[in-house]
């Protein structure tokens, strides 16, 4: 089985205060892009020993050669030009802190010409001698709905011929990643679950767009993009309100999209963030296909506290009558680090909410 598993993990893990310093002295000309890579990589091989010294069955290279979990995947397509101006969330912000990542500008026709971060998941499944290496990869929703809109528009006045090119990068990537051994492959997705918020709703109609037709869109674009993946990959989408030094960008149940998004998205599993009272019930799992699994993100990526066993257990409980028990899993409802910055917490707590998953799992399950 290549997933998901019992106890699983999004993927991203805190950076080591070393590649934090490091990356900073090569943006200002003070040390090499080989002496980074060098850096990346021994301590990409401490991350992996740290997943499997703790047993988790799937195994990432927790994003360390990334800065931002979407922008550096989808930068390594032809036709993605990165600026400093411009608002990747168009006026929505997180809870409490500002965000400025660079803005995607879509200047030219989007085309894979070399590798995107295949060569990541070549070094991850080399290193990895227990569990199963998983790559994850960000939505193509991701460059439409965090991109500049009018760059997107003036190079592709039809839109169809915006996604037909863009999933095709992806369907090649994906192509490479499984020659190369990868089997088990996440899309990230933060457009999905945010529209359950009326803010977020609002926001889109403002850009022209209506916010029911993006979901169906941009579960559409999933699927063109994994359409040719072999029966022997397991594809999972995770789906998050935001995760960005512990804050969020968006509050709302699944209801808003589950009927179109989980009957239609042609996954094998879902990640869903559910840590607090922002995600809803578990009602809106009734529209998940039979035999597809359910990956509950029941633990709280943002805060140290380790939540009860008990509770996490009831919670499990309760979403089984929703979803069979034999479909459910458990993980955090988000990376560690799915910028950079990282989330506030130290590798400690974060190992202890790993292990939390681990021991549940065990306890609910009998295995992972």
């Amino acid at each position: 089985m290549s997933g998901p598993f019992r106890a699983d993990h999004v993927g991203s893990l805190l950076r080591p205060r070393e590649l934090h310093e490091l990356r900073e002295q090569v943006r200002l000309g003070k040390a090499s892009a080989a002496e980074l890579k060098e850096s990346e990589d021994r301590l990409i091989r401490e991350a992996v020993k740290l997943q499997e010294d703790l047993g988790l069955p799937s195994v990432t290279d927790g994003e360390f050669r990334r800065d931002w979990w979407h922008i550096d995947f989808i930068a390594g397509f032809d036709g993605i030009e990165l600026q400093r101006e411009g608002d990747s969330y168009h006026g929505v912000q997180f809870k409490g802190v500002e965000a400025k990542p660079p803005t995607m500008f879509v200047t030219g026709k989007l085309r894979r010409t070399k590798p995107s971060m295949v060569p990541h998941f070549e070094f991850l499944k080399k290193i990895t001698t227990r569990g199963v290496p998983k790559f994850t990869l960000p939505s193509p929703a991701m460059l439409h709905a965090r991109g500049d809109r009018d760059s997107i528009r003036k190079t592709y006045p039809n839109a169809d011929n915006f996604w037909a090119d863009l999933t095709q990068c992806y369907r090649e990537e994906i192509a490479e990643l499984y020659k190369a051994g990868c089997r088990y492959v996440q899309i990230d997705d933060t457009t999905i679950a945010m529209f359950g918020d009326p803010k977020v709703q609002e926001t889109f109609r403002k850009l022209g767009d209506d916010p029911k037709k993006d979901v169906a869109t941009y579960a559409q674009a999933v699927n063109e993009a994994i359409r040719d993946v072999p029966d022997d990959m397991t594809v999972c989408i995770h789906t998050c309100r935001g995760n960005f030094r512990s804050t969020w960008l968006a509050a709302g149940s699944y209801d808003y999209v589950a009927e179109t998004a989980f009957s239609k998205l042609d996954v094998d599993g879902f990640f869903l963030e559910y840590d607090d009272e922002r995600s809803g019930s578990f009602e809106p799992l009734r529209y998940v296909p039979k035999g597809r699994k359910v990956v509950l993100g029941l633990i709280s990526s943002k805060v140290p506290q380790l939540e009860s066993k008990d509770v996490l257990k009831r919670r499990i409980d309760q979403a089984s009558r929703v979803v069979p028990m034999e479909n459910l899993c458990l993980s955090p409802q988000c990376g560690f680090s799915s910028t950079h910055h990282g989330n506030n917490l130290t590798v400690e707590e974060e190992r202890a909410k790993l292990t939390l998953c681990i021991d549940t799992a065990k306890e609910v399950w009998g295995s992972l």
